[in-house]
């Protein structure tokens, strides 16, 4: 199979590959529904030691800046209240966590989550967080940029390997909201 964008020696369908995701990523691609179809969410092995944007887009092409998104988790705090959620927006732009984020949530502060909150909650590891299989409750702040994106490229929930998903599949999954200014 050839990745839809990108140049990458080895694609598949992630339903073919689940044991190379995390437990929480596998679970979420094995029970995937909704308008997209499973066999679209697309697994490319990639190096770990190069799983960083900076690092990945310098190896396999620029180009791929416009097409990959992160995956950040935020932490949302009001009095003693916190609300752990997600943002995903495009590589190239950062997520708006002092103003659209803070605001979406009610928070009166917002910042990012540790490494060992973010790792120990989603059960995946630093540098591959990606928004499919996240704790379900958790509100999933998406960019309309990533959304408007045809093919965006995003963590598999580990350092090695990225998944290719269509941009429109991001608004359906649990939990999310389409949410203008979240990129700046």
């Amino acid at each position: 199979m050839r990745a839809p964008i990108g140049t990458f020696d080895h694609a598949r369908p992630a339903v073919d590959c689940l044991d190379l995701l995390t437990a929480p990523v596998a679970n979420a691609v094995r029970g995937w529904h909704g308008d997209i179809p499973a066999d679209q969410l697309i697994y490319v092995d990639t190096d770990p030691e190069i799983a960083d944007t900076a690092g990945f887009v310098e190896h396999h092409g620029r180009e791929l800046l416009d097409q990959s998104a992160n995956c950040v988790v935020v932490v949302g705090k009001r009095g003693t209240e916190s609300t752990l959620a997600a943002c995903v927006v495009l590589s190239r732009t950062r997520v708006d966590v002092n103003g659209a984020v803070r605001k979406q949530l009610g928070s009166r502060k917002a910042s990012f989550a540790a490494q060992e909150i973010a790792t120990g909650e989603t059960g995946m590891e630093y540098g591959g967080i990606t928004p499919i299989g996240l704790p379900g409750n958790w509100p999933l702040l998406v960019d309309p940029a990533v959304v408007d994106t045809p093919w965006v490229l995003i963590g598999s929930g580990r350092r090695r390997g990225k998944l290719i998903v269509p941009g429109k599949a991001f608004a359906g999954l649990p939990g999310a909201l389409v949410l203008e200014g979240l990129g700046v």
